[in-house]
């Protein structure tokens, strides 16, 4: 019994690669979809567990932006607290390793959006797993492990037990949720500057304003910018494909 069980989660893994068709998203839905994706980083419940994926996407942001740059990134440390730490070596560009943490929910999120748009969404999940599975190989800490557990096994259930023409709906609710994911932990880190100075040093944009001289205000608007922009993006493709559904 569980040789078939594994068996069939086996080929639903794999069937989750091939693409289904664009996906159609009445207006109706389009509310409800940005309704449940508002709830997931609005309620204070729902965010509790949402917010761990967002922080697990933003330290992947610093990991790959490291990788990309020539750092070996060392380890990475997700805390219970919603908190998460990269830890990077090498000559790489510290900078650029700093900079991509915020946005990058942002930025995943419109790849999402658009993935599921184009009718990739349940592919997009299913290679969301595979990276996931691969982060593994850099946690340091057992509160890591688990958190990131938990994720895969979200995202895993998803692409197995859930019905193909429905995945594409739920991608597209996550990216949405990823976006407005960023934009809540981008003012959270805007009250650390202005309301909690004393934890300054968990600010990535203090950091990289002590590594370079400019202003932490301007790293601050440069991830805004990035995060608006990923909005916007995000919304066009949304809108592309409302207008094709009213013609």
């Amino acid at each position: 019994m569980i040789q078939d069980w594994w068996q069939e989660f086996v080929n639903g893994f794999v069937q989750g690669f091939a693409r289904t068709d664009p996906l159609v998203v009445p207006p109706t839905e389009l509310a409800l979809l940005l309704g449940a994706a508002a709830a997931l980083c609005v309620v204070p419940v729902l965010w509790q567990f949402f917010g761990r994926f967002v922080t697990i996407v933003h330290e992947l942001g610093h990991a790959f932006a490291g990788l990309a740059t020539g750092m070996r990134v060392t380890g990475i440390t997700l805390r219970l607290d919603q908190g998460g730490t990269t830890h990077g070596v090498g000559r790489g560009r510290a900078v650029w390793f700093g900079f991509w943490g915020y946005p990058s929910p942002a930025v995943v999120g419109a790849v999402l959006v658009w993935a599921s748009a184009a009718g990739f969404g349940r592919a997009a999940l299913s290679v969301s797993v595979v990276l996931l599975v691969l982060v593994f190989l850099f946690i340091r800490n057992m509160a890591g492990v688990f958190i990131l557990s938990g994720a895969i096994l979200a995202v895993a259930v998803i692409v197995v037990a859930v019905p193909p023409d429905v995945q594409g709906h739920l991608t597209l609710a996550v990216g949405l949720a990823l976006v407005l994911g960023a934009a809540r932990d981008w003012w959270n880190v805007v009250s650390v500057h202005t309301s909690r100075r004393r934890e300054l040093g968990s600010s990535d944009a203090y950091i990289l304003s002590r590594r370079t001289g400019v202003p932490s205000a301007v790293w601050l608007f440069a991830f805004a910018a990035v995060i608006a922009l990923a909005g916007l993006a995000s919304w066009a493709v949304l809108a592309g494909a409302v207008l094709t559904v009213g013609a």
